[in-house]
Formats: C-alpha cells, sequence, structure tokens
C-alpha cells in the first residue's frame, strides 16, 4: 500500500457568518487539498484556483495520466483546531503570534481548548472528527490512518506531573471517542498512532518539550512508563481505567 500523509489542523468560523465560513474552506484547501486534490481529483482545488487564478500551474494530459493512479490511503497528522476569520472589508489583528493575521486561538477571550506545551497546540477533540469527516467526503472515503496525534508536556514540569499526565490520559480518552464517531458514520479509518511511544527530539522545540507515553531521561536513557503508557494499554485490552486514583510511582 502506498499513501501519503499529511498534516491537518481543522479551522473553524470564528464568528457565525458565511464570510468567516467560507475562509476556512479556503484555509483548509491551503491547508491539505492543496497537496491531496491533485493526487486524487487531477486538479488543484477549485478555491485555489479562485483564489490565485493563473498563478497556478496546470497538469498536462500526460500529468493528469499518472495521476489516476491515485493513491492507496490518506495519513493524517491531526492535533489541534484554530478560528480563522475574513479580512476582506475589515482588518484583521492575531491574537496570537502566528503568521497569518486572519488565524485566531481566542473567540471573546475564550481560547479554543485547553493549552498544552506546544504553541498554539489546544485540546479541541471534535477536530480529529471533523478533518476525518472532511477527509472522507472530499477523497470518496479513501482509506484513512490517524498517523500522529498527542499531547505536549513542558520538560522542566516536576517528575509528578510528568509521569502521572492525565491531561494526556483525558485528551487521548476524548480524541479516540471523536475518532469512533467519524467511523461510526462511515469514515474507513484503518488505524490510529499516538505521538510518541518515548519522549524525543521535538524539531525547532527540541528537548523542551514531551510528548512521550514513556519518560526519557536524556542524561541515561532510561524509559519509565506514564500513567498515559498503562491507561493505552489497557484501553487496547477494553479496560477504562479510572485514572483519577492511579499514580506512577516516581521513585
Amino acid at each position: 500500500m502506498i499513501g501519503i500523509v499529511i498534516f491537518m489542523c481543522w479551522f473553524e468560523p470564528l464568528r457565525n457568518n458565511s464570510l468567516d465560513f467560507l475562509v476556512a474552506q479556503q484555509v483548509m484547501s491551503f491547508q491539505a487539498a492543496w497537496f491531496l486534490d491533485p493526487i486524487i481529483h487531477g486538479d488543484y482545488p477549485p478555491e485555489m484556483r479562485q483564489a490565485l487564478g493563473s498563478k497556478l500551474p496546470t497538469f498536462s494530459i500526460k500529468d493528469r495520466r499518472k495521476l489516476q493512479y491515485k493513491l492507496d490511503f490518506i495519513g493524517i497528522n491531526h492535533y489541534t483546531s484554530l478560528y480563522v476569520r475574513d479580512c476582506t472589508f475589515s482588518p484583521c489583528k492575531s491574537s496570537d503570534n502566528i503568521d497569518e493575521s486572519f488565524i485566531y486561538t481566542e473567540r471573546n477571550g475564550i481560547p479554543i481548548g485547553k493549552p498544552t506545551a506546544m504553541p498554539n497546540y489546544y485540546v479541541v477533540p471534535h477536530g480529529i472528527e471533523e478533518v476525518v469527516l472532511y477527509t472522507m467526503r472530499r477523497y470518496n472515503n479513501t482509506p484513512m490512518f490517524i498517523t500522529e496525534n498527542g499531547y505536549a508536556q513542558h520538560s522542566n514540569s516536576s517528575m509528578t506531573e510528568l509521569l502521572n499526565d492525565i491531561d494526556r490520559v483525558d485528551s487521548m480518552r476524548q480524541y479516540l471517542a471523536y475518532l469512533n464517531n467519524a467511523m461510526r458514520k462511515g469514515a474507513d479509518v484503518r488505524g490510529y498512532f499516538v505521538w510518541s511511544l518515548i519522549d524525543n527530539f521535538e524539531w525547532l522545540y527540541g528537548y523542551t518539550v514531551r510528548f512521550g507515553l514513556h519518560y526519557v531521561d536524556y542524561n541515561t536513557l532510561k524509559r519509565v512508563p506514564k500513567l498515559s503508557a498503562s491507561w493505552y494499554k489497557q484501553f487496547l485490552h477494553g479496560v477504562e481505567v479510572q485514572h483519577e486514583h492511579e499514580q506512577v510511582d516516581t521513585h
């Protein structure tokens, strides 16, 4: 099986109006459909064509013929959701440091979800259902894998907080529940991968954030299962853990 993995944030209209709704659709097309539409439909997204016109290249007949082979699966890396708003008739001022001024993390001073240690990564569980249904409807329910989904902790947190990662357990439980909703609605999801098995070097953020189900001592490389590792193992065996009463030994 040959496929492609796409990072997909879910974008929601900041305001309840048609302009913000259309902008949310456009942002999705510039993020995910930019890559998937040509492979599956043989052309760039209509939303991109409308916005960029002749700036976008066209595919030759030979190119389109090659694209007919399509994909066996679509991989989705999903972590968070954000708000977007239209800036056509009024200037936009972002509420954070994201480059695009039309993207917001708050509405009326309230964050879109619980913040994590990763900048602009919020716990917004219904977002995973939305991106899966979006992919299902746009790409003829091509088989999907959730290739990354996880929760970030600050590395400088106490050992007790790092090992008894209740917030990660809550996030996983909620995201998996919404993923299950999408599957019940017909989404052909074949697998789910947690990011990550162990704490590791996180690109620009290095060792300052931790996504692992297992704690790693970066001096000795010793690995210690966190509460989330125990919870996930039992979850996979069909056992729901009452984590409020469970603790991991931090010694």
